[in-house]
């Protein structure tokens, strides 16, 4: 049995990719008003494989308004022309957003070096910041922010003093952000996506051994209970050990009714 485990973590598990749908409303829905949205997170990218070529096939075949990087997307250094290569194959959605997770930090990676890369793709690069866009006749405002371990979140910052719109998502790497960041209460969030878990990467019948530090109670899925809804990715790669066992990589798709 330890045999089959082995074999499942380390060569089957974590070359699957697990495509998982969402709905979401906002507190007063908006006719026709539905934004498609796809959140890619925790890459850990060293190289495109079996498993990145089927994570672009389902990106384009998604056909999302919005793609949502949400941290880690590499953890060396040296793997920043990999994730140029990866960005060049991906969709070419009007809206694209990536926050910074803690790997990218610990790599040394330059955060001017990824932001100049992210801009080169069309791709807008939040740490601590908002940016507002039109949709379907309704204002979404996108909110960024640092990384819980790695960096330093700050809400005033993130939302610079905005006025308060309708439909309001905010990316935070670590899903503790979630209990430790408050938000001001004219700017409530309808949904934070997070990663950084991995759905515990090792997590035999779905029961996480060992969480990184930052994930707090989370390990993937929906939070609905004490704050604003909150969905945790299980990502798509490994840290540490390339195992995973009983926490299938994901690629998270949610369709959102915009107030």
């Amino acid at each position: 049995m330890p045999v089959v485990g082995a074999v499942d973590g380390f060569f089957v598990t974590p070359r699957l990719l697990q495509t998982t749908d969402h709905t979401l409303s906002s507190r007063t829905v908006r006719p026709n008003a539905r934004m498609r949205m796809a959140q890619v997170s925790d890459l850990h990218l060293h190289g495109i494989g079996g498993l990145e070529t089927r994570l672009l096939t389902a990106l384009h075949d998604s056909r999302p308004d919005m793609i949502l990087f949400t941290g880690d997307m590499v953890d060396r250094r040296r793997d920043l022309w990999r994730l140029e290569e990866f960005l060049r194959e991906c969709p070419a959605t009007p809206q694209r957003f990536a926050i910074v997770g803690n790997w990218e930090y610990w790599a040394g990676v330059p955060l001017e070096a990824l932001e100049r890369l992210y801009d080169r793709h069309g791709v807008e690069f939040l740490v601590n910041r908002s940016v507002e866009i039109e949709f379907a006749g309704t204002r979404v405002r996108i909110t960024g922010l640092d990384d819980l371990r790695g960096g330093t979140p700050d809400v005033s910052r993130a939302l610079g003093g905005g006025t308060p719109t309708p439909n309001h998502l905010v990316l935070a790497h670590c899903p503790l952000s979630r209990d430790v960041v408050v938000l001001p209460a004219e700017h409530p969030a309808d949904l934070v996506l997070a990663g950084h878990t991995h759905g515990g990467q090792i997590a035999p019948l779905g029961h996480a051994i060992v969480l990184p530090e930052g994930s707090g109670r989370y390990v993937s899925g929906w939070y609905r209970d004490g704050g604003p809804p909150l969905y945790v990715s299980r990502g798509i790669g490994t840290s540490m050990v390339p195992l995973r066992l009983g926490s299938t990589p994901e690629l998270a798709r949610f369709e959102w009714a915009l107030a």
